[in-house]
């Protein structure tokens, strides 16, 4: 029988090793180092994020010095991320509009943080709960992939799996959920292979219901 909190304890209570990059990001507690990183981060696994966040952060780690770096300095820097010259671009233009625009501040609502080029509700939702300590479901393919094994949800992509979790997940696990998933499915729960013999949850997951 599924059982959230359960789910939840046991993932807690498992201690998985975490990522450099997952621990970096649970350091910053700053919406604006959470929304820069998280952008480095797309189609980037996390072996190569962490090294490019910190060769970036030394450059500049606020976004009225960042808006003043050069394009091709930042990408450099950055590199071998995904997408890396796209992401120079995006990171220096960004930090102008909120430099410039918005006052030095990240807004704190997840439709003001989609209107950011780039910035779909992954993103924003992990600015909100990791930036902003607000409740706001993150949901990337660990946390899509996951729920939908345990059977918890019935969904066909990340976007669906958000709101289906706001509808059922209990909103004191919101915050939380995005790094035991990640952690989960990166140490146990991968896409190919999962090691269920490890799995601190495997009584609870839909293939033995």
């Amino acid at each position: 029988m599924m059982n959230i909190d359960k789910i939840v304890e046991k993932l807690k209570e498992s201690k998985q090793p975490r990522s450099e990059f997952v621990r970096l990001m649970d350091s910053f507690n700053n919406p604006y180092l959470v929304l820069i990183s998280c952008i480095l981060s797309l189609r980037t696994n996390d072996k190569t994020t962490y090294p490019a966040t910190l060769r970036m952060l030394k450059l500049a780690d606020n976004p009225h010095d960042m808006k003043e770096i050069n394009v091709a300095e930042l990408a450099q820097a950055i590199y071998p991320v995904g997408f890396y010259e796209n992401k120079a671009k995006q990171i220096i233009e960004l930090s102008r509009q909120i430099d410039e625009e918005m006052g030095g501040k990240v807004p704190d609502e997840i439709e003001e943080l989609c209107k950011f080029k780039g910035v779909g509700r992954k993103t924003a939702n992990l600015v909100l709960s990791q930036g902003f300590n607000k409740p706001a479901i993150c949901v990337d393919v660990h946390v899509h992939r996951i729920f939908n094994r345990l059977g918890y949800v019935k969904t066909k992509n990340p976007e669906e799996t958000e709101f289906a979790l706001r509808e059922k997940l209990p909103i004191k696990y919101w915050i939380d959920i995005n790094t035991l998933m990640v952690t989960h499915g990166q140490n146990v729960c991968k896409p190919i292979k999962p090691n269920c013999s490890a799995c601190p949850i495997e009584e609870y997951c839909a293939k033995n219901i």
